[in-house]
């Protein structure tokens, strides 16, 4: 199977963005539809799919995921027909620490944001 390539979304170029200070009301989230990882350290701690702003405000509120430290996030833009299958990947292989449903679809394997 082909692995779908998409360009994760860095901070300030190359740096990694902040959980909890990422600035959601900058014109880049308007629409901005797409894939999700949230992780602490070296652990996954919840991966999703959606409008991109809205699901980070969600999770900010949620104490299961800000329990955990030094919370970073990245995303990547994808089209809503791949969106399920790119987050059910995600999560079958990340095997988040929050999170217990997931897409019921084929998983479409994508890069690695850390490569």
């Amino acid at each position: 199977m082909m692995t779908l390539n998409l360009s994760w979304t860095k901070c300030l170029g190359d740096v990694w963005c902040d959980f909890q200070s990422l600035n959601l009301n900058h014109p880049l989230f308007n629409n901005l539809e797409g894939v999700y990882i949230i992780w602490s350290n070296s652990t996954a701690v919840r991966v999703g799919s959606g409008v991109i702003k809205n699901r980070i405000a969600e999770h900010r509120r949620d104490t299961k995921i800000t329990a955990y430290p030094n919370l970073k996030v990245i995303w990547a833009q994808v089209s809503s027909s791949q969106m399920r299958g790119v987050e059910k990947y995600l999560a079958d292989v990340l095997d988040p620490k929050v999170g217990e449903r997931f897409p019921d679809v084929i998983a479409i394997p994508v890069n690695w944001p850390w490569k």
